[in-house]
């Protein structure tokens, strides 16, 4: 049971660029959260996962609340959870919205702003993933709110990704948009691989727990067999372990309980199946485990925030 992929084939990633940029010193650019404009590049989008790919120059990325990140050429930005950034340079003038530099959609290819100042440039290139319901992924919380990933750290896959990339939308070739895409979510489960490998020691998140040797082994079982009645001292004798280590560890590194964990698992197939099909509530409940529909109903609706026929109609809706 490969984990990373049984998630990310849950929630179904789907990516693009957004925009290139040539910003001159001085400048200051802020884009809003997400959840501001989500809804606008993907129909009934919550929020997005945003990345900023540095082709030249350097600049300050900053979050709301964080100091200035200062990154440069061949460096990765990811916005986990769509977050309002602002990119500057070092002289950090005031910020002006990106929207108001935006050419009005729709657009028949890439944007290509230039703007800011007459000093030097830093050429940025600019996209969105959308993922379903990433943010309620167990694996995918705990991520730092702004990750950046240096050239000189990022395995020689993701440098060529990267690379890659930036080659296709300058070609504008046939077919470019399509390649671009994909290489979008590819780019995204490279970054996702590099911070398990960089966090393999140290297991700081739910995400890095993958590499745990107890935790991983869990996580596998629970993903292989999510309707079997797990409990923990069950789950600690199929993973070879005490129950004191199990739950410890997945407590520490995973951020919650095994049971818990399983239960936000259990949602998200649930979701992914109410989206793609007619079954029954009931038959979509009991296929991940829940043996009345009544407890399913009280689970599905205390991790997404609604009754599972009004998500499954809003999405049905969306499609």
């Amino acid at each position: 049971m490969d984990v990373l992929s049984d998630v990310l084939n849950s929630i179904r990633i789907s990516g693009s660029v957004l925009f290139r940029a040539d910003f001159g010193a001085p400048f200051a650019f802020g884009t809003p959260p997400s959840r501001d404009y989500a809804h606008l590049l993907v129909p009934k989008a919550r929020r997005l996962i945003l990345f900023h790919l540095v082709a030249s120059g350097g600049c300050l990325a900053q979050c709301d609340g964080q100091p200035p990140v200062s990154v440069g050429a061949g460096d990765v930005i990811m916005l986990p959870y769509g977050d309002a950034v602002t990119l500057s340079d070092d002289t950090c003038p005031p910020p002006r919205s990106i929207f108001e530099v935006m050419p009005p959609p729709p657009w028949r290819e890439v944007p290509q702003l230039d703007c800011g100042g007459a000093g030097a440039k830093t050429r940025l290139l600019c996209g969105f993933l959308h993922a379903d319901e990433v943010i309620l992924q167990p694996l995918l919380a705990g991520m730092p709110v702004l990750l950046v990933i240096r050239a000189g750290d990022a395995l020689p896959r993701l440098k060529s990704i990267v690379s890659y990339t930036l080659e296709e939308v300058r070609a504008a070739r046939p077919g470019g948009a399509c390649v671009v895409n994909r290489l979008a979510e590819i780019l995204f489960v490279e970054i996702l691989r590099h911070y398990i490998e960089a966090h393999r020691q140290e297991a700081t998140s739910p995400l890095a727990s993958l590499a745990d040797p107890v935790v991983g082994r869990a996580l596998m079982l629970l993903h292989a067999e999510p309707a079997r009645r797990w409990t923990v001292p069950a789950l600690a004798r199929s993973a070879a372990t005490s129950r004191s280590l199990l739950s410890e560890r997945f407590n520490r590194l995973a951020g919650c309980p095994p049971m818990h964990y399983l239960a936000r698992w259990r949602v998200q197939l649930a979701a992914r199946r109410l989206a793609d099909g007619a079954e029954s509530i009931a038959a979509v409940g009991a296929a991940v485990g829940y043996e009345s529909e009544a407890a399913f109903n009280r689970a599905f609706k205390r991790h997404i925030g609604e009754p599972p026929a009004t998500w499954r109609r809003r999405q049905q809706g969306a499609a």
